[in-house]
């Protein structure tokens, strides 16, 4: 079976699209768009995060849930949205703290994240897909034992990636990650109804940058300009 993802990435992940679940994740889609169901983001943007962030550039992995369902909104980047659209309510939370942290003004009406994912961070989300107006629709159709295997081969094959937990969900990935070789910084999630309890003040994006300037890494560029 034929996945179009990124050259690097399908390397390092091609057991993974042999095995049973990725068939049954793939006849499942094909079913729910046989059945006139619309799917979010559209097929092409399914693996955007490997696209735009190859395994051979990853620095950091910033582990979101699920993507956007509404229209417009999901383009395969966790917390990101498509030009046009206003930033959600976590990705605005995200901007607050970091404008506190680190004191750039941040866009109010752009929420591409792309250009971090093109600087080396994996914004990744557990399931990739969802059907429009039904949030988590896709979270038990495999995508989670995908990027829990994503997760792992990051910790396995790679060395001093910053791995950033927002929230409890996040958290959970823990286990998969090799503590004596990666840095792992949690923080609550940053939606309205949690980021007062831990998410703001916890400077993850200097901390970030500490981290990969004393590895002597490229530090990341947090600025974002609407186009």
């Amino acid at each position: 079976m034929e996945v179009k993802i990124e050259a690097s990435w399908k390397e390092v992940l091609k057991n993974e699209f042999t095995k049973p679940y990725f068939q049954q994740i793939v006849t499942f889609l094909k079913t729910e768009k046989a059945a006139g169901k619309i799917i979010y983001p559209p097929g092409s943007l399914i693996f955007n995060a490997f696209s735009q962030t190859p395994f051979t550039k990853l620095k950091v992995v910033i582990l979101g849930q699920d993507p956007y369902h509404g229209p417009g909104q999901a383009h395969g980047l966790s917390f990101s949205v498509q030009n046009g659209i206003k930033p959600p309510p976590s990705l605005v939370n995200i901007y607050k703290e970091i404008q506190n942290d680190i004191g750039i003004a941040m866009p109010q009406q752009y929420g591409n994240l792309t250009k971090w994912a093109q600087q080396g961070v994996l914004l990744l989300n557990a399931a990739l897909t969802v059907r429009t107006n039904e949030p988590f629709s896709h979270a038990k159709i495999g995508w989670s034992q995908f990027t829990d295997a994503v997760i792992q081969t990051i910790s396995n094959e790679k060395k001093g990636i910053v791995f950033l937990l927002w929230g409890r969900f996040a958290q959970e990935k823990q286990i998969l990650i090799d503590e004596t070789k990666h840095f792992v910084l949690k923080a609550a999630h940053p939606s309205p109804f949690s980021a007062d309890k831990g998410f703001f003040g916890c400077k993850h994006f200097s901390k970030t940058n500490e981290l990969l300037s004393k590895q002597g890494l490229t530090p990341v560029d947090w600025k974002l300009l609407s186009p």
